[in-house]
């Protein structure tokens, strides 16, 4: 039991880690954030941010520390994508923000050897 809290306190601070990487990332690339960690019902997006006028990315950050099991990107599911048009459309509604909406995934890859990102635009259409 105690081996697994550990496990899962490892897993939610490389969750944390790989925000953060993308946050840094997208204010490189010029992005605005918006908002981290809004939460609506049971979904939660992980950073709203904006890089013009007309549209807001929502961004879901996926982070492992191997590709053994497939690539983070692969783990975001039609449950998840569902959970995610949700609390994006209640963040429009509650902003009363009339912009176009673009669903993006960052993949970060983080262990002890190495650190890479990759920024998936337009990543799923939830129409």
């Amino acid at each position: 039991m105690v081996e697994k809290i550990k496990e899962l306190a490892n897993h939610n601070e490389l969750g944390k880690i790989g925000e953060q990487l993308a946050v840094d990332y997208l204010l490189r690339d010029g992005y605005t954030i918006l908002e981290r960690n809004f939460i609506y019902d049971k979904a939660e997006i992980d950073i709203i941010a904006q890089n013009d006028e007309k549209t807001i990315v929502v961004v879901e950050v996926k982070t492992r520390n191997s590709a053994f099991f497939g690539d983070p990107q692969s783990f975001v599911t039609p449950g998840k994508i569902k959970l995610l048009v949700k609390a994006a459309d209640e963040y429009m509604v509650a902003n009363s923000l009339d912009k176009e909406i673009r669903f993006d995934i960052i993949a970060v890859l983080k262990n002890k050897t190495m650190e890479q990102l990759e920024h998936i635009k337009d990543a799923f259409y939830f129409f």
